[in-house]
């Protein structure tokens, strides 16, 4: 089984940088894909940012192409997600996830069998 540990966010003022870090444990990191997804009240969970294996790809939803950079240090088994240029609308709760990569894709919430608890990213206008 794998655990997942999130750390960082907090409150920003749009136009702002943060930078959230997952640990993982309990498994060898470097098997696993990595992601951020994110969700606010009410709405459905949207994917954010993506990473294959090792030095493999990285994969972003449209709204945060540019701004938002996912990297992994499988040394220390942790993904980051790099937050420049934050919008009110990034507002969120932020979830880290680990899948096997068996489906082949990067994207949805189906592709990833474990989840952290999420961490709050408050941007103010």
């Amino acid at each position: 089984q794998v655990q997942l540990t999130e750390s960082g966010g907090g409150l920003v003022q749009a136009g702002g940088s943060l930078r959230l870090s997952c640990e993982a444990s309990g498994r060898p990191f470097s098997v696993l894909i990595m992601a951020w997804f994110r969700q606010t009240p009410g709405t459905e969970r949207e994917f954010v940012a993506s990473m294959s294996r090792g030095s493999g790809g990285t994969y972003y939803a449209d709204s945060v192409k540019g701004r938002f950079t996912i990297s992994r240090d499988n040394s220390r088994n942790s993904v980051y997600l790099q937050m420049n240029t934050l919008k009110p609308e990034d507002t969120a709760v932020y979830s880290c996830a680990a899948g096997f990569g068996r489906s082949g894709s990067y994207y949805a919430s189906d592709d990833y069998a474990y989840w952290g608890k999420g961490i709050q990213v408050t941007v103010s206008s």
